[in-house]
């Protein structure tokens, strides 16, 4: 059985998608309270804490290092700090325990911007750190949307593999991306009927622009209508269509999730519709209130991680 540790582990995304493969997680790590005791609830044990703070010898030896380090700083909503950013910086963890337990798969996530900011010399950085203790990167920008989630949400996934494991000059570990499925889901098949009016959004600034009527099916968010003058937080789309990015932060009257033109009326998503687009379960526990929201908006989609680990090859 190969075993993965769980970095930057938040609600545990990459560990519902490798458990359920059969892998077993032998360390994870969160600096965030909130986010520790949901994942404790969700798979009984607390991670540990500030990564910073946790030398290598002390991290159980695996197979898999697994981490979808905080991409604030490479967020185009964010400041854009980069890796001189000291959220940014937190790859050097990864590339620290990686050069001391050497696995032979990174498997990692972040926002596409990271392959793009400072001109290209964080991941060019991101490479050459790679390289230098052994592994070939292996990089793809993906889209939940093409692949049975109904969510708007491009993620960059790196794969990292062990260049030395090899036989006769030939790889043993080998990566081609997913492909795409272009399963057709829509938010119309996971809205919730009869949900509270706290969801609602009620005011004399709404404008639509498209009727249901006018709306047809597609596999992306599809806009209607604005609140007040439609900026972030304030654009209605319609449940024909998929949800927009679930949002960590961001303000504007569908904060974190967007508006959507139900049959009852604008709202945002519930907190158990948030979980369905981010392709958790119901039964997953994540905090009360806006930490929850929050929680779902850092977390890595499940499925996504499982099809991009399906597509490793041990040849």
């Amino acid at each position: 059985m190969y075993k993965f540790i769980d970095l930057f582990c938040g609600i545990g995304g990459f560990r519902v998608a490798l458990e359920k493969r059969g892998l077993e997680c032998v360390f994870s790590s969160d600096i965030d309270g909130y986010a520790q005791e949901a994942y404790k609830q969700n798979f009984g044990e607390k991670p540990s804490g500030n990564i910073m703070e946790i030398p290598a010898n002390k991290i159980t030896k695996h197979d898999i290092l697994c981490a979808g380090f905080p991409c604030q700083p490479f967020s185009i909503s964010g400041k854009k700090g980069g890796i001189t950013d000291s959220r940014g910086r937190l790859f050097y963890e990864i590339h620290r325990i990686a050069d001391y337990h050497k696995p032979y798969i990174l498997l990692l996530e972040n926002v596409k911007n990271i392959l793009t900011i400072d001109d290209g010399s964080v991941i060019k950085t991101i490479e050459t750190k790679l390289d230098e203790i052994g592994y070939n990167l292996h990089k793809n920008v993906l889209n939940a949307s093409y692949f049975g989630i109904p969510q708007a949400r491009e993620r960059v996934y790196f794969v990292a593999l062990r260049k030395d494991i090899k036989t006769t000059n030939k790889p043993l570990l080998d990566y081609t991306p997913p492909k795409e499925r272009r399963k057709e889901i829509f938010l119309t098949d996971i809205l919730e009927n009869n949900v509270d009016r706290d969801f609602f959004v009620n005011r004399n600034d709404i404008s639509i622009l498209k009727t249901e009527n006018e709306v047809e099916n597609k596999l992306e968010p599809i806009r209607v209508g604005i609140v007040n003058k439609g900026g972030q937080g304030e654009r209605i789309y319609s449940p024909k269509g998929h949800a927009i990015t679930q949002s960590a932060y961001g303000g504007g009257a569908g904060a974190r999730t967007g508006l959507y033109n139900t049959s009852q009326g604008i709202r945002r998503l519930t907190i158990s519709e948030a979980k369905k687009v981010m392709g958790f379960s119901a039964r997953h526990i994540v905090s009360d209130g806006m930490q929850g929201y929050q929680q779902l908006g850092n977390a890595v989609v499940p499925e996504m991680i499982g099809y991009v680990y399906d597509s490793i090859r041990i040849l």
